[in-house]
């Protein structure tokens, strides 16, 4: 009986080694795997727009995430709890700047003192200050609507993502970024052609709140006023500035109120019966991109759109 019993036990062994060799490659496999998630470079971007422009620039090299929702508002979006902790535990977090993300800045400076790369993209464009309305004096965070600021910002970003995000292809990088910098490029020559054929003396725009600026210093607009005298949309305007900016549209002859897409356009409306002349109101996609196939999915087709509009809303289309 002793013999046969060590004659089963001698069988069973090389089976139990075989079993404990394949547990063990299992997982050091399983290992492997949460390993490679755990190293995969990561970009958060905070608003969709350099959400867009990160991405071309990126391209399979990392992870980007991006935290505004299409749609959203840039001045009043939050992040929820698992967002908070992508932009903690990220090789690299893009944000715009110049407090336009007004509710999210906390988590990015906090992210910063725990020794995380951030880049500003706005404060490193050159940007301008507002000159009327509540935010006057104060930096105007909407450089995107002026292209060759985005172009100078598609550099800023491939530096900082060949510097800061380890185990990216530097090259493949610097390829994605040169190629979408051309694009950039192309996208403000049509631009410039199509604003060069709006007249000198209706170049001027009113909007729901200061955000053109940028487009207006690149391409010769004149800004006249805002239905919300400031640079953030959760201002309010009162009755004195309703009549004020009524009388500057009397004033000027201005013939289109451009409100953003994203926010009702009531109180342009109610501007544009309040001015006494017919107003017309021209949506524009100005701080957020959209779903696909809403008309502007990119920032590419975002700014064509708004060039479109701008054209047709001031009489040349």
């Amino acid at each position: 009986m002793s013999t046969g019993s060590a004659t089963v036990r001698s069988r069973r062994t090389p089976a139990r080694l075989l079993l404990a060799c394949l547990a063990g490659v299992l997982l050091l496999g399983v290992a492997g795997c949460a390993g490679g998630e755990q190293s995969r470079p990561s970009v958060v971007v905070t608003t969709n727009i350099l959400g867009d422009i990160t991405r071309n620039i990126v391209g399979d090299e990392a992870e980007v995430t991006v935290l505004m929702q299409a749609g959203a508002d840039p001045h009043s979006f939050g992040v929820s709890a698992p967002q908070a902790a992508a932009i903690e535990q990220a090789d690299l977090v893009v944000h715009n700047g110049l407090g336009l993300e007004e509710n999210v800045l906390r988590h990015v400076e906090a992210a910063k003192e725990a020794g995380v790369s951030v880049l500003a993209v706005g404060d490193a464009v050159d940007p301008i200050t507002y000159t009327a309305g509540e935010s006057a004096g104060e930096p105007d965070p909407h450089f995107w609507t002026d292209p060759e600021r985005v172009r100078r910002a598609v550099g800023l970003i491939s530096d900082q993502v060949a510097e800061h995000v380890g185990g990216v292809d530097k090259a493949a990088v610097e390829k994605n970024a040169s190629a979408y910098g051309a694009e950039i490029d192309e996208l403000t020559t049509w631009m410039r052609e199509r604003f060069d054929q709006i007249p000198s003396d209706r170049r001027r725009l009113v909007t729901n709140h200061h955000v053109f600026g940028y487009l207006a210093q690149r391409f010769g607009f004149r800004v006249v006023g805002a239905v919300i005298p400031s640079g953030t949309t959760l201002a309010s305007p009162s009755a004195s500035d309703l009549k004020s900016l009524a009388d500057t549209i009397e004033t000027t002859g201005v013939k289109a109120i451009f409100a953003d897409s994203s926010q009702p356009d009531r109180l342009a409306r109610v501007l544009g019966r309040e001015s006494g002349v017919e107003v017309d109101v021209v949506p524009l996609f100005s701080e957020s991109l959209t779903e696909k196939g809403e008309g502007a999915a990119t920032y590419l087709e975002m700014m064509r759109a708004n060039t479109r509009s701008i054209a047709m809303g001031l009489g040349t289309e």
